[in-house]
C-alpha cells in the first residue's frame, strides 16, 4: 500500500468517475430498443441492465490488458497523465449525454489517454499501431458487421412471422427481447468495465504497485464493475430516448435482431481484446434493424449527427487531455488541482443545463428528440 499515494488515489477515484458517466452514458446500448417497444418498463429494464454490468466485469480481463498494457507504453506514463486523459474523456461523456448523442464512451478514455501521453510522454509512448489494430479498425468494422446482422435478422423475422397473428408476434419478440437486452448488458460489463480496470491497472504499474503487463487484481475489477452498475442503473434517459425514438421506429422484432446482433459483436470482440465502442456497435445494429423491415422510417438527420460524434470524439477528448497534461506537467499538484476544479466547474454547469428540460423514466418515450432549452413542465422529476 506504500505506492497508493494522494495522487494516486486521486486517479482512481477519478477513473471511477468515468466508469459512472460510462455506465448512464451508455445504458441505452442494451436497454432502449425494449424500453422502446415496451418489452420492459424503464425502471426495470435499467435495474436489469445495472445488475448484469456488474457480472458482466467479471467474465473477462483482455480488453483492460490492452489498455494496461497495449496502447500505451506504461515505462513511459505517469498517473498525472492518467488523471489529465481521465478530465477530457468524463467531459465529453457528459456533454455528449446532455446533447443526447450516443458517442463512444471508449474513445472519449482513448482519445483523453492517447492526448494526455503524447503530451506527456511525447509520441513514444503512444503505441499507434496498436491504436489502428486495437481501436480504429474496431470501430469503423464494429457498427457494420452489428448493422448487416440486423438487417438480415429483421428482414427474416418478419418473413418467417408474415403469416402469424400479430399479437402473438409482438408478445413473443418482447419476451424474446427480455433475453437479448439482458445479454446486451452481461456483454456491455465485459467490454466496457474492463476499460477502466485496464486504466486502474496502468496507474498502479506505473506507481510501481503492480508489475508490468500485470491484470487488474480483483478489487479493480470488483469496484469498476460496481461504479458502471450504478451508473447504469441511474439511467442515461436523454440517450435512451434518442436511440430508442430518434434513430428509427422500433418494434419487437427489430429490437430483438438489433440486440441479438450488437452481443454477438460485443462478446467475440471482447473475447478478441479488442476495445471497440459498444454504444457504436449497437446504433449498428438498430440503425440495421430499421433498414430491415419494409417502410420502416429511418431518421438519418440522427444518424448523421451520431456519426459526426463518433468521428470528433476520440481528437476533441485527445485535445482535452493534451491540454490537460501540460497543465499537469508544468504545474505539478498545483496542476492538478487547477484541471479537477475546471473539470467540476464544467460538468456542473452542464447537470444544471440538462435540468431545463429534463428526461426521465416517466417521459422517455413521449419523442424522439432531446433538447436543451425552454422549460420543464410543471411536475417534471430529476433528469438523467
Amino acid at each position: 500500500m506504500d505506492h497508493i499515494t494522494f495522487l494516486v488515489a486521486v486517479v482512481i477515484v477519478t477513473a471511477l468517475a468515468f466508469d459512472f458517466t460510462n455506465g448512464f452514458h451508455d445504458t441505452a446500448n442494451a436497454m432502449a430498443t425494449s424500453i422502446a417497444t415496451g418489452a420492459l418498463r424503464p425502471r426495470t429494464a435499467v435495474l436489469i441492465s445495472g445488475v448484469l454490468n456488474v457480472v458482466g466485469a467479471f467474465l473477462s480481463t483482455e480488453v483492460a490488458k490492452t489498455i494496461s498494457g497495449g496502447i500505451v507504453d506504461d515505462t513511459l506514463v505517469t498517473p498525472g497523465m492518467i488523471f489529465a486523459g481521465l478530465a477530457g474523456a468524463i467531459l465529453w461523456n457528459l456533454a455528449t449525454w446532455l446533447l443526447g448523442l450516443p458517442s463512444s464512451s471508449s474513445h472519449a478514455l482513448f482519445g483523453g489517454l492517447i492526448g494526455a501521453v503524447w503530451v506527456g510522454a511525447g509520441e513514444h509512448g503512444v503505441h499507434f499501431d496498436k491504436v489502428v489494430e486495437k481501436v480504429l479498425l474496431p470501430a469503423v468494422a464494429s457498427p457494420l458487421i452489428a448493422g448487416v446482422a440486423a438487417l438480415i435478422a429483421t428482414y427474416l423475422a418478419y418473413r418467417i412471422t408474415a403469416r402469424a397473428r400479430q399479437k402473438t408476434v409482438t408478445k413473443g419478440f418482447r419476451l424474446g427481447q427480455i433475453a437479448s437486452a439482458s445479454l446486451v448488458s452481461l456483454a456491455h460489463g465485459t467490454n466496457d468495465a474492463q476499460k477502466t480496470m485496464g486504466v486502474i491497472t496502468l496507474t498502479l504499474i506505473s506507481a510501481g504497485a503492480l508489475g508490468h503487463d500485470a491484470g487488474p487484481p480483483l478489487w479493480v475489477i470488483a469496484s469498476a464493475g460496481l461504479a458502471i452498475g450504478l451508473g447504469t442503473y441511474l439511467g442515461g434517459w436523454r440517450i435512451i430516448r434518442t436511440m430508442g425514438k430518434g434513430l428509427t421506429d422500433i418494434q419487437s422484432p427489430q429490437g430483438f435482431a438489433a440486440e441479438a446482433a450488437s452481443t454477438t459483436v460485443i462478446l467475440t470482440s471482447a473475447h478478441l481484446g479488442f476495445a471497440l465502442s459498444t454504444t457504436q456497435v449497437c446504433s449498428g445494429g438498430i440503425l440495421g434493424a430499421g433498414l430491415g423491415r419494409r417502410l420502416a422510417e429511418v431518421r438519418w438527420g440522427t444518424a448523421g449527427r451520431m456519426v459526426v460524434a463518433w468521428l470528433v470524439t476520440l481528437p476533441a477528448a485527445a485535445l482535452v487531455g493534451g491540454l490537460s497534461a501540460s497543465v499537469v506537467t508544468h504545474g505539478g499538484n498545483f496542476g492538478i488541482v487547477v484541471i479537477a476544479l475546471l473539470a467540476l466547474a464544467v460538468a456542473t454547469f452542464i447537470v444544471v443545463m440538462s435540468r431545463r428540460n429534463p428526461v426521465h423514466a416517466s417521459n422517455v418515450n413521449e419523442t424522439h428528440e432531446v433538447s436543451v432549452r425552454g422549460t420543464a413542465p410543471a411536475g417534471v422529476g430529476t433528469a438523467a
